[in-house]
């Protein structure tokens, strides 16, 4: 018997995945919760064999739930994100955290039953359009010099103390951070460093 969870804030939407997995001999919906948080203290508890797991939800993430449970090495759950976000970065957060499936809430349901039927047996699913988008996406255009900069920007440092540190001038500093500015039409060291974070480039 296939134990599986469900975490999913829309109440319709869970109840509807709950009978349709319920209605195969083998499948069996143990528990839910409509919140992150609950999820990832449920998981724990109950070690299920899938937990199937949105992104949008409250308190916590489905990425940030499949991020803990691979950080703490205790979930012996394979992990399903169940989404309507086709996105490379969601995508490439999910890879990182070693989820067993990134499937699309569009999909058919046999579909989606057939693909944990996959995921139990030991494979790992991917929409197609999942792995396309990671394939398309953007690459990393700051040198590692940049990187370091931008780092050190991020937290707190001025011109100065970020020169001291990588021994350089204030003035190489400064050109530095303008080529940065322009490499991420960036308007401030603000705004570039919220778009080096989203893409994951520093």
């Amino acid at each position: 018997m296939m134990r599986v969870f469900i975490a999913e804030n829309q109440t319709m939407l869970k109840t509807a995945l709950t009978g349709i997995l319920n209605l195969e001999d083998d499948i069996e919906v143990i528990d839910s919760a409509e919140d992150g948080r609950t999820a990832l203290t449920k998981i724990r508890n109950l070690q299920p064999d899938i937990a199937i797991l949105d992104i949008e939800m409250p308190k916590m993430s489905g990425l940030d739930v499949a991020e803990e449970l691979f950080r703490d090495k205790k979930s012996i759950s394979k992990i399903v994100i169940l989404t309507t976000f086709a996105q490379a970065d969601y995508f490439q957060r999910a890879v990182n955290a070693k989820v067993s499936g990134y499937l699309l809430k569009d999909s058919p349901s046999d579909e989606l039953i057939s693909d944990l039927y996959k995921i139990i047996a030991g494979h790992s699913i991917y929409a197609p359009e999942l792995v396309t988008s990671l394939i398309n996406l953007k690459k990393n255009p700051l040198s590692k010099r940049e990187k370091d900069i931008l780092r050190l920007v991020e937290k707190g440092l001025t011109t100065k103390k970020v020169a001291g540190q990588l021994f350089l001038s204030e003035g190489t500093v400064r050109n530095y951070m303008s080529t940065i500015l322009d490499k991420l039409h960036a308007a401030n060291r603000i705004t570039a460093i919220q778009i080096a974070k989203k893409n994951d480039w520093i």
